[in-house]
């Protein structure tokens, strides 16, 4: 047998493996030109054919000081659920114009607290809702990004010296302890149990703004039976489980009590914070996503190709970016490592997995730029904002 026609083909084929891995490697990389939305704002979308995929992405200057990233809540609030588009329009005026913005945390879909976020989320530098443990992105107080695992530590002092944690603007269970501040609405939702209704010691008419890292001293105005106490303003309700009754120290109204919100890493002076997760990229670097084995959707879905929403960063941009998906002629959807390679291809040192599928949703410039999976936009628990302040006037050089 003449082995040559054997090596021109192994060359051939080898030649050819080459070409379609480069090829595959360069409609992978995002190349499409951005738009200039504004000085400091870049668009585009992002389209290959070969799979397909359409990929919406909003690169932000960092250097420019008018832009500033929040996170936003349906109505302003713990609960609800409102399209991202309404939840735009909910942010206070002074924080700026909203430029672009993505969904954000997965949440609780239905029943009462519809709309509690899985995890952290800070918002204009109060705590709305408590870290589990999983992945977050925060801003610090000197305005720079950061992102990984955040742990609760908050907890509640008795006047006995013993404590006990809690959990915050959450569903309570019958075994738990978990504090609800004006943030919550009108009331604590809740059934059964004991509720102490605590004022700021000094006493006053304070409003309650929870920020992590604090500690407060607060005393005990009232003490109420059954749940669903009302929630002002100048107050904070601590209610407890039917559960954990037996457990706690006696109270009475006029003890004082210790509460902290301290957090693992220390998040003081945080003025922005959403989870997600996992994480997608680390020092520009795709990384391995291996999930638990578990029956889990959860889980599972993170091999699959889905809608995908994701936020990242380098020293000079951030990048909020969305993946649309199962919609065959438009584009299919990423697996979470197709997104982290896509991530760092467009030049992220960080990149964090926000919420999918059907909430995968990306506004820029004042419109819906994505094609939902629903056919719609979905009503979302939260998002992640860049707003963008006016710059300031000139003065007049002849007055």
């Amino acid at each position: 047998m003449n082995p040559k026609p054997h090596r021109v083909l192994t060359a051939i084929l080898a030649v050819l493996l080459v070409i379609g891995v480069i090829t595959g490697c360069r409609e992978a990389t995002p190349r499409t030109a951005f738009v200039s939305i504004y000085p400091g704002l870049d668009y585009t979308n992002h389209r290959m054919s070969r799979i397909p995929w359409s990929v919406h992405v909003a690169r932000i200057d960092r250097a420019d000081s008018r832009y500033g990233v929040h996170s936003g809540h349906a109505n302003g609030l713990a609960l609800g659920l409102s399209p991202l588009t309404q939840i735009l329009k909910q942010l206070p005026a002074e924080l700026g114009e909203p430029v672009a913005a993505v969904n954000g945390d997965f949440y609780q879909r239905d029943r009462a607290y519809a709309g509690d976020p899985r995890g952290l989320q800070i918002l204009q530098g109060h705590l709305l809702s408590a870290p589990v443990g999983g992945v977050s992105l925060w801003i610090d107080a000197n305005g720079q990004p950061a992102a990984g695992p955040v742990s609760n530590r908050f907890a509640v002092k008795w006047p006995d010296g013993s404590s006990n944690p809690f959990g915050l603007n959450q569903d309570r269970g019958s075994d738990k302890l978990v504090l609800y501040t004006q943030l919550m609405g009108r009331s604590t939702k809740t059934s059964g149990g004991r509720e102490f209704l605590l004022e700021p010691k000094p006493t006053g008419n304070i409003s309650f703004r929870l920020e992590p890292g604090q500690e407060w001293i607060v005393q005990v105005r009232e003490i109420r039976e059954g749940g669903n106490s009302p929630v002002r303003p100048d107050t904070l309700v601590l209610s407890a489980g039917p559960a954990l009754l037996r457990r706690l120290p006696p109270l009475a109204p006029g003890m004082e009590l210790k509460l902290s919100t301290a957090t693992f890493p220390d998040l003081r002076g945080a003025t922005t914070a959403i989870s997600g997760g996992p994480m997608l990229v680390h020092q520009g670097q795709g990384l391995k996503i291996e999930p638990q084995k578990s029956d889990s959707y959860e889980f599972s879905s993170m091999l699959e190709r889905h809608p995908r929403s994701a936020v990242g960063w380098n020293k000079t941009h951030f990048f909020l970016v969305q993946v649309d998906g199962r919609q065959a002629g438009l584009s299919v959807g990423m697996t979470l490592e197709e997104l982290g390679d896509y991530m760092a291809n467009l030049g992220c040192d960080e990149a964090m997995n926000l919420d999918g599928g059907g909430s995968a949703t990306f506004w820029c410039a004042g419109a819906i730029r994505n094609s939902p999976c629903d056919g719609h936009e979905r009503a979302i628990a939260n998002a992640l904002v860049v707003l963008r302040q006016p710059e300031a006037p000139r003065a007049n050089p002849n007055p």
